[in-house]
């Protein structure tokens, strides 16, 4: 029996929106990671939701993606 990997592209493409992803991508001068909701993907990129705002990926320049487990829940301030 064999099992194919799907690209990241097509991992992207097939997700539902609202899981949690972390993809990496080619930015000028190396590679950069987003972490956050998948909003969705159109028109030949991705959309996910970071903590500081939602960046839009070209799918050309993604490396890898894979789904993460949900954020741990924030500790609370001491004091």
């Amino acid at each position: 029996m064999s099992l194919t990997t799907p690209s990241p592209a097509e991992f992207l493409a097939t997700a539902a929106a609202g899981t949690r992803v972390v993809v990496r991508y080619r930015i000028e001068g190396g590679l950069t990671d987003a972490l956050g909701l998948l909003v969705g993907t159109a028109d030949g990129g991705c959309t996910v939701r970071t903590r500081q705002a939602d960046v839009v990926i070209p799918l050309e320049l993604v490396v890898a993606a894979k789904e993460v487990p949900p954020a741990p829940p924030r500790r609370r301030p001491r004091g």
